[in-house]
């Protein structure tokens, strides 16, 4: 079994150049899946992502082979 590197925001955060604030209230949900992506530890509040799983999913070849629906508001929905 793959060992998985579990992260918290801030260090997501630093690692993706991008502010946590964003993270939380604009990827997390719409990009970054629950279960696939992160985790949320004993049903709690505090989300811990998923390292291997966001960086095989930034790359061109693991996006192609997602199905997706796009939707009427300009979204997606991962099928």
């Amino acid at each position: 079994m793959a060992t998985q590197t579990y992260i918290t925001t801030e260090e997501l955060a630093s690692r993706l150049h991008y502010e946590p604030r964003y993270i939380r209230e604009y990827l997390k949900d719409s990009v970054l899946l629950e279960g696939i992506h992160y985790i949320r530890p004993f049903g709690r509040r505090k989300i811990l992502f998923i390292w291997e799983t966001i960086e095989r999913d930034m790359t061109k070849e693991s996006r192609e082979e997602m199905p997706m629906i796009p939707l009427a508001r300009g979204g997606i929905c991962h099928g």
